[in-house]
């Protein structure tokens, strides 16, 4: 059935209309040039978060990564374990940093928040999806392994767990 207004179109019932994403850490406005997170001192400039001096008048807004590390709600959870990991505890967890120090020096919202010592494993919570992925990846890529990726699209949350 066509319009019969020129410009609209039917409405379609059979197809489901994707709902927004809705992440609650995810600025839903337009900050003003050079605001300052107070926390870890980040400046959003030229539309992103960045390691940049602190301009003199600059805004001031958390910034995602701290709102995250404040609410103790992380966006990603890397399970390492297996004997490989018990033997190799010192030398993956350095491996695990650098790989956060690399991608937090260009993108400053990607951080771990803790490293957690659990019975027979080590859980690394992340401020962002991708940083887990990284270092599970890196993980892998490393020492080979088991590596499972586990996206929660709801939650915009993904869980990784690497052993060997």
């Amino acid at each position: 059935m066509k319009s019969q207004f020129t410009g609209f179109h039917p409405v379609r019932r059979d197809r489901l209309i994707q709902e927004a994403r809705h992440d609650t850490y995810q600025i839903k406005h337009k900050l003003p040039e050079s605001t300052v997170c107070p926390q870890c001192g980040a400046v959003f400039h030229e539309g992103r978060w960045q390691w940049l001096s602190r301009p003199a008048q600059a805004h001031e807004k958390t910034c995602p990564a701290c709102h995250r590390i404040h609410d103790a709600f992380p966006a990603g959870y890397v399970t390492v374990g297996g004997p490989f990991f018990k033997d190799h505890r010192e030398e993956l967890l350095r491996l695990v940093k650098n790989e956060e120090a690399h991608a937090k020096a260009e993108h400053p919202l990607k951080r771990i928040m803790k490293i957690e010592e659990q019975a027979d494993t080590t859980q690394i919570t992340t401020t962002d999806i991708h940083l887990a992925r990284g270092i599970g990846e890196a993980l892998h890529h490393a020492y080979q392994g088991a590596l499972e990726f586990h996206y929660n699209a709801q939650e915009n949350l993904l869980r990784v767990v690497w052993e060997r």
